[in-house]
């Protein structure tokens, strides 16, 4: 059976990398904007889904972003595969595409996406590889400082808990492997220790972005008496799954703070009403603009150095994320 079914994991991964191939030999992605770079004056867009909300806001940004500017963009959806996010890289290279815009299904694969891209160059959002796999103004990372996030949702909690010396922790972390769910959980958690602040982790695995899981982590942590000071979350969705099994079981979000990121419509609307206390915006339409903005440098050999945000070494471009709490959420809705 398990022989069965990785056959046709197999033959619907073959399946899918035709129909992607078939789609940008013809041309027949998405597409807005006029001739803007050199080539065919095309960039290839790549991410794995937009069923995530930030993913979602961040495509709909790097779209209107690029039309905004007057480069032409096809847009595609490999799903999680590595290899047809590698064939669908491939097929642009072949047919003349002058550059790409890439959110890695697996942020280790940069390398692979790389070769296949062959003279392209490659803006990468959402996911971000290693630097020894960027190169200045080549390959590139637009994105917000991870480590920030885990770091301000960290530093609300223990102020908002009168900076106690211990704390019960829980953290909901996102997809694994992810850079996001990595510097998030680490920063949080190097905050506390950093303060002198012994924590107890009482719960922590990856609830995959989702409220559903992170709803369901919660119940469990319940079932065996598990008790804890506050929860952070990796993003705004699984936050909101968390103060949903508080609010149905009757536990006091007001006393036991929950941290999200991303300050979208959902998680600010729950700020404001008293469900989450805190998130941390990530900018989608900021990174969606400096990523095309980027990628329209690129494209005609020009250096990314004079973009806002760029650094010295020329592999990233950083936007800020920004911190929101009952006091500032109306500026955010």
């Amino acid at each position: 059976m398990k022989l069965d079914r990785l056959f046709k994991c197999r033959v619907l991964a073959c399946m899918m990398i035709c129909i992607m191939a078939i789609g940008l030999m013809s041309g027949c992605g998405k597409s807005s904007g006029g001739n803007g770079a050199s080539g065919n004056g095309k960039i290839l867009f790549v991410i794995t889904d937009v069923d995530d909300s930030f993913r979602s806001s961040l495509a709909e940004a790097i779209k209107t972003s690029a039309q905004e500017q007057g480069l032409e963009i096809d847009y595609q959806e490999s799903g999680d595969s590595v290899d047809v996010q590698k064939e669908i890289i491939e097929q642009a290279a072949q047919n003349g595409y002058s550059g790409c815009i890439c959110r890695l299904a697996d942020a280790s694969t940069a390398l692979q996406m790389e070769v296949a891209a062959g003279d392209m160059p490659i803006v990468f959002v959402n996911n971000d590889p290693t630097s020894e796999l960027l190169k200045d103004s080549k390959y590139v990372y637009i994105g917000s400082p991870e480590q920030d996030a885990g770091k301000y949702e960290a530093e609300y909690v223990w102020n908002k808990l009168g900076n106690p010396t211990s704390i019960n922790l829980v953290i909901m972390k996102g997809e694994k492997g992810h850079s996001a769910t990595e510097g998030r959980s680490k920063a949080a958690i190097k905050y506390f220790r950093d303060n002198g602040v012994d924590v107890n982790l009482v719960f922590s695995d990856y609830a995959n972005w989702t409220d559903e899981n992170a709803y369901k982590y919660m119940g469990i942590l319940s079932s065996v008496g598990g008790k804890y000071d506050a929860v952070i979350c990796n993003n705004d969705t699984m936050a909101l799954g968390v103060v949903k099994y508080m609010q149905d079981n009757g536990i006091s979000t007001k006393d036991i703070p929950v941290c999200g990121v991303d300050a979208t419509a959902d998680g600010c609307a729950s700020v404001a009403a008293g469900g989450m206390q805190f998130t941390v915006l990530q900018s989608a339409e900021g990174q969606g603009a400096k990523a095309v903005e980027a990628i329209a440098a690129m494209v005609k050999g020009n250096s990314i150095s004079d973009i806002a945000g760029a650094t010295e070494d020329g592999k990233y471009i950083w936007v800020d994320f920004e911190k929101v709490d009952a006091s500032n959420v109306a500026n955010y809705q």
